[in-house]
């Protein structure tokens, strides 16, 4: 996405500036007064993805939403860094360069898995993490290892992200949210539309599929002491119910609630249901 071209009517955008720290120029958006929550969005998507739960959060909190590297407005510098180990260890630099100090961490699907890993190096927020709709599994069978490679095929052809970008069109969008299990209104498609057909943006989402390996975090689950409050969307069809409810039980100090009706994007759909659990965390 163009900075700050793009930035015009985006959402949130007067509270967004950008943080050079290597690698990344990292676009935050930043608000509010109280205990820090810091919201980490999942592949694919920006923090457009917190657009209805920001405003809720904002209210009684310090927010903080941040822009994965290469996907938003973030600027990636290195684009080998933008597995699960990698993007952990710098958004936690950034947040200990910035003096944040989260109490609490919301992670959307693949943000979450980021959150875990951020308290596997040693960040320590004292409400503990909250999963939406986690990614928190893997490909079973042939995709187990069809998908991924699939995915580093992509990421390293030359032209496929702009292929996939100049031939994304708005009713491609709409049937991909709908497989989701999500329904989002004109507005949100329409947000999700800008991002896809965005080359650089499209081609740091492969880059993150590409190298994305969670098998290392998915055995350390049983170690993970932190109070975590997995939400699930009984409606998501991009990572089952099910996945959550594993999670829940291989986490020593876990919670689940689910909420019937809603899609993989729950927290787009009714924000106010999803910032009452956060807040009750």
């Amino acid at each position: 996405m163009r900075w700050p071209e793009d930035l015009t009517d985006w959402p949130m955008a007067e509270y967004s500036r950008r943080v050079l720290h290597k690698p990344h120029r990292w676009h935050v958006q930043e608000a509010g007064t109280g205990a820090t929550i810091l919201l980490i969005h999942g592949a694919g998507g920006a923090t457009q993805s917190f657009r209805n739960l920001f405003p809720i959060l904002v209210k009684t909190h310090h927010v903080i939403a941040v822009d994965l590297p290469g996907q938003g407005f973030t600027q990636m510098g290195a684009q080998q860094r933008c597995g699960l180990d990698h993007m952990a260890e710098d958004l936690l630099a950034l947040c200990r360069n910035q003096g944040w100090a989260p109490a609490l961490v919301v992670g959307h699907s693949a943000g979450a898995a980021i959150a875990l890993r951020m308290w596997d190096m040693g960040m320590r927020p004292d409400q503990g993490i909250v999963g939406i709709n986690a990614a928190l599994g893997t490909f079973k069978g042939v995709a187990g290892w069809l998908f991924p490679m699939m995915a580093k095929a992509l990421a390293v052809t030359p032209f496929s992200a702009a292929v996939f970008a100049n031939t994304t069109t708005r009713s491609s969008v709409r049937n991909l949210i709908k497989g989701t299990g999500s329904t989002l209104d004109e507005r949100g498609l329409d947000l999700y539309y800008r991002l896809a057909t965005d080359r650089g943006h499209v081609d740091a989402t492969l880059s993150m599929m590409a190298q994305w390996h969670l098998e290392g975090l998915l055995r350390r689950l049983p170690q993970i002491a932190a109070p975590v409050h997995l939400i699930t969307g009984l409606n998501d069809t991009a990572v089952p119910p099910q996945t959550s409810r594993d999670a829940a039980n291989a986490l020593p100090n876990a919670r689940l609630t689910e909420l019937p009706n809603l899609g993989h994007l729950a927290h787009e759909e009714d924000a106010a249901t999803v910032a009452n659990i956060i807040l009750g965390s």
